[in-house]
């Protein structure tokens, strides 16, 4: 048994979404997103074994996007906060569904998501098309459609 080449899953067949404050925004100027879970642990000693042991405490969500600058959307979830102290929350809906696999399509919701740090502006003369890179954290997820198995 082994993978087939076109299960694999293009980077490029999938679509993200946003619901800010209700209204859902197709994130099509995004280049690339990744989404991590890091699990917080704490190291246990006991009485009558001498290694450490450790122990799931909590666990945090963050992430990162670069995007083409093609959109004021995460200036003004800035702005909002500088100007008038109020913080966006939203949710990212995330579906990778190549057509050419048979594993199928995989949905992950991120909820409560919140930008660390955005580029409000640039200029680069070396550059034919402007990117920029988002950081931002999330405190919840869900899977709403998971990969299957791959036909063999």
């Amino acid at each position: 048994m082994y993978l087939r080449a076109g299960d694999t899953i293009s980077g490029q067949e999938g679509k993200a979404t946003a619901n800010i404050n209700g209204e859902i925004v197709d994130l099509f100027f995004i280049k690339s997103l990744e989404a991590s879970f890091e699990k917080n642990k704490v190291e246990i000693r006991t009485l009558g074994k001498r290694g450490v042991q450790h122990k799931g405490v909590g666990w945090s969500g963050s992430g990162s996007m670069s995007i083409h600058h093609v959109t004021s959307l995460f200036a003004q979830m800035a702005l909002e906060y500088v100007k008038y102290g109020r913080d966006t929350y939203f949710n990212i809906t995330v579906v990778n569904d190549d057509p050419t696999s048979s594993i199928g399509k995989q949905t992950i919701v991120l909820y409560n998501c919140n930008i660390d740090s955005t580029v409000l502006t640039q200029l680069d003369s070396d550059s034919n098309a402007l990117e920029s890179d988002i950081d931002f954290t999330f405190d919840e997820f869900d899977i709403l459609d998971a990969f299957g198995k791959p036909l063999v």
